[in-house]
């Protein structure tokens, strides 16, 4: 099984993806692992032998279409170096929210609103690649 992040109109969706052979792939509708969500026009676009798959957004994709919060995210990809705030802080718009190591330079990541950290999605020494969701500020 393979995990990606996909763009839909601008907004990520997480998928997972299991590669198999046609000789094993045969859909059933009480099949519990797959969902499928198909319109009208969709099934007449999409070949029988191809299933539409719907993802489904990740839970801080979420917050960000229902106005709970302003997402944060990685402007470049690189590795955690500090979380210079906790959750349920004040920030103001400009604060340092982490520093992040990429290309051998050390980056101040800025709160981009004022608000107080509602979500924390990152956490010391990882990665993150350009557009993951970092925090939340409501």
């Amino acid at each position: 099984m393979k995990k990606y992040k996909v763009y839909v109109n601008g907004q990520p969706y997480e998928v997972v993806v299991e590669e198999m052979n046609e000789q094993k792939f045969s859909p059933t509708p009480a099949d519990p692992k797959i969902q499928q969500t198909v319109t009208s026009s969709e099934a007449q676009k999409a070949p029988a032998s191809q299933p539409v798959i719907t993802a489904k957004p990740t839970g801080l994709e979420k917050s960000q279409t229902s106005g709970e919060g302003f997402p944060v995210e990685a402007p470049m990809p690189g590795s955690i170096i500090e979380i210079k705030v906790n959750i349920g802080d004040s920030v103001n718009e400009g604060d340092v929210l982490v520093l992040l190591e990429a290309m051998k330079m050390e980056n101040e990541v800025t709160a981009p609103v004022s608000g107080v950290i509602k979500s924390i999605a990152i956490q010391k020494g990882a990665s993150v690649n350009t557009g993951d969701i970092m925090f939340v500020i409501a």
